[in-house]
């Protein structure tokens, strides 16, 4: 099944890669933090889109697509970025630590925690390039 970004199938498949990938479970056994992305409409994107991921301790409990975004009010971290530079992240043109840096990618919640983490980000990352396949 082709998991093209942005779809609910590539959330599924998300979800699901995160769940069986061992080098995942291992990097991010001490994670403790749900996600809240907020994808701005650009390129072929035309309103914005909202995704849900609850990562506990190297697993995902729970993934939704496009849900409101005050259906979850207090997320350990919000990520917001264009739709041309989270797809650059999912394709690999933009480094996801440059992007945060340099606000691409905004996050709201604890850097500190975020800088602490960072193995377990940027394997979040290929695990997220990985289930790719296409790009809207």
């Amino acid at each position: 099944m082709a998991a093209i970004f942005p779809s609910e199938g590539w959330l599924k498949g998300l979800e699901a890669k995160l769940n069986s990938d061992s080098r995942y479970h291992e990097v991010a056994r001490n994670w403790e933090g749900d996600l809240l992305f907020l994808i701005e409409p650009e390129g072929n994107l035309d309103e914005k889109l909202t995704f849900y991921l609850d990562l506990w301790h190297g697993t995902c409990r729970k993934v939704v697509y496009k849900p409101a975004a005050d259906a979850y009010p207090t997320p350990t971290f919000t990520l917001t970025a264009s739709y041309n530079n989270i797809t650059s992240i999912l394709t690999g043109k933009l480094n996801p630590m440059t992007a945060m840096m340099t606000s691409k990618l905004r996050v709201k919640g604890s850097m500190g925690y975020m800088m602490r983490n960072v193995p377990t980000v940027l394997d979040f990352v290929r695990v997220a390039q990985e289930v790719t396949t296409a790009i809207l």
